[in-house]
């Protein structure tokens, strides 16, 4: 996408939840390019002129009205308790007038309970996705086509994005800003906004549980571990064995602190780890490959197009312009 022409359109729907409003203004304002040009405009629409309630006690002002929705790039529906969505499962006649307006190219993403909103539109019909795992079972009651995974803090189905609740937020926009610009603009942002570019875990670390896991019975370290020796083979029992747990209760409590199965997690930061070298370095691809973990070229290529749609030189040639 060109450098200065990503329109990014944020929706206020009373009441909504002022954090969750302010997150994609703070994290899409740092993005700039290496010349510091900005790489998103950020613009706040509600459906009329009167300032739009929060649940925290005070009032924003938008800066335009709902026409300003069919210019964007991106459409963000902060966490709402917008009522028809919430309690109906219906958009209600005015946003869906504002929703018929929205191009088919446009990028729809949710943070925290902005999803009912989206499933209420019938964007998220067939697709995973996910909000605050407190309202969880109110949204599988109004909205049974969607495939809902609470344990998640975000869930990226291409042009539509839902994330966890408040803070997820800030994870999913960091995501999308990586997806478009590459991990370094990524991480660049996270510094300016003194939050981490990469967060582990899920929502299901969040949820209450009847006894606490003890402080010595988690896989955090582990983990930390794990991501220090990403070239060895990193089986589960490998992983159980570091933790000094069974195969079977450190999957478990792993998908518990996580969201995901250890060897998912693992091919993910390998992932992580060489997309890292494509961006910052001249390594040939067989050398990424083999520095991730990911063992070959070919296997970099399949986990690469899997997860992101790209071939390693293309994604090279995008995010760090050297040639391959």
């Amino acid at each position: 996408m060109p450098n200065t022409s990503h329109r990014v359109v944020v929706v206020l729907l009373p009441d909504t939840i002022g954090f969750d409003a302010t997150i994609p203004s703070m994290i899409f304002g740092e993005a700039t390019s290496a010349d510091g040009a900005p790489l998103y405009e950020v613009l706040t629409c509600a459906l009329d002129d009167s300032p739009v309630t929060t649940t925290n006690g005070y009032r924003l002002v938008a800066q335009g009205g709902p026409d300003l929705v069919a210019t964007a790039d991106t459409v963000i529906i902060p966490g709402t308790r917008h009522v028809p969505s919430r309690r109906d499962g219906v958009l209600g006649p005015d946003l869906a007038a504002v929703f018929d307006t929205i191009r088919p190219t446009t990028r729809m993403v949710s943070i925290c309970t902005g999803a009912f909103v989206l499933a209420a539109s019938g964007r998220l019909d067939g697709l995973r996705a996910t909000t605050h795992w407190a309202y969880a079972d109110d949204f599988r009651g109004l909205y049974p086509n969607v495939d809902l995974d609470e344990s998640v803090l975000f869930i990226d189905e291409g042009d539509v994005l839902t994330s966890a609740g408040l803070a997820a937020g800030i994870d999913l926009c960091l995501h999308i800003v990586r997806r478009d610009h590459g991990t370094a603009v990524a991480n660049h942002v996270a510094r300016m906004c003194v939050v981490p570019p990469w967060r582990e875990g899920g929502q299901a670390q969040f949820i209450d549980r009847a006894v606490p896991e003890a402080a010595d019975q988690t896989t955090t370290a582990t983990r930390q571990w794990a991501l220090g020796n990403l070239t060895e083979p990193l089986s589960v029992a490998q992983l159980a064995a570091h933790a000094r747990m069974s195969a079977r209760t450190f999957n478990r409590r792993f998908r518990a602190e996580t969201g995901e199965a250890p060897g998912t997690w693992v091919r993910n930061r390998r992932l992580d780890r060489a997309r890292e070298l494509l961006e910052s370095g001249d390594l040939s691809i067989d050398a990424v490959a083999e520095s991730s973990g990911l063992g070959s070229a070919d296997s970099l290529r399949h986990h690469l197009r899997r997860g992101i749609g790209m071939s390693p030189s293309a994604y090279r040639r995008t995010f760090s312009g050297t040639p391959t």
